[in-house]
């Protein structure tokens, strides 16, 4: 019979960046990719954004794998059902320590962006530890089921929540039970936004550029 057993240890990962923090950044962007994804590639979707009034941290999901059967590309993963509750711990105290390296003091925008599987990630990171944002965005991903509305009212009154995905999308089903589930539950209560645009799943920078502005 085998057994479980645990150990501690000391880890490294690494993130990225987009653009350059200067007195003309107007947001801060923290962005959580999704399933699939590094995070210097997650990156480009953002390129077309005002490269001097955005600034952007992309946090890399610590699971590696081989993308595909002749293990050229490499993909990452947040989390899986195996061993869920101490991956969460790991990872939210890696996201702390990126938050902690990249910022000093509160941005005067800042904008928390969770896409797909990225999305769990964002919610729980922010409701566990209660960072304050300007802006939430939840892009095309679903909602951990172990939330509840008091998670989230520590926010800023002011706080916009917006719920956005594509018509077109392959997981539709999924968005719009995320959806219902949001509405059903008044997780965000009023101030919660849903918006839906014509596309699939992937990034939708014209729905984010209504936030920012373009280059």
């Amino acid at each position: 019979m085998s057994n479980e057993k645990r150990v501690n240890y000391i880890s490294e990962n690494t993130f990225e960046t987009l653009n350059n923090l200067t007195s003309k950044t107007k947001n801060v962007w923290l962005v959580f990719h999704g399933l699939g994804y590094l995070s210097r590639y997650f990156l480009r979707s953002f390129e077309t954004l005002n490269a001097e009034e955005n600034y952007f941290i992309a946090p890399q999901a610590p699971s590696k794998y081989y993308l595909g059967t002749k293990f050229k590309h490499v993909g990452a993963c947040w989390l899986t059902k195996e061993n869920t509750k101490t991956e969460t711990q790991n990872v939210l105290n890696y996201i702390d320590a990126v938050y902690k390296a990249e910022i000093s003091e509160t941005p005067v925008n800042f904008i928390v962006l969770g896409y797909s599987q990225g999305v769990s990630i964002a919610t729980r990171w922010l409701s566990s530890r209660k960072i304050q944002c300007n802006h939430l965005i939840l892009h095309s991903g679903g909602i951990p089921t172990e939330l509840i509305p008091e998670d989230f009212e520590y926010l800023n009154p002011k706080t916009k929540v917006t719920y956005l995905y594509g018509d077109a999308d392959e997981y539709i089903n999924e968005a719009k039970k995320t959806e219902e589930l949001l509405k059903g539950t008044k997780l965000f209560g009023d101030r919660l936004e849903t918006q839906v645009f014509k596309g699939i799943h992937e990034v939708h920078i014209p729905s984010l550029e209504k936030f920012v502005g373009k280059s």
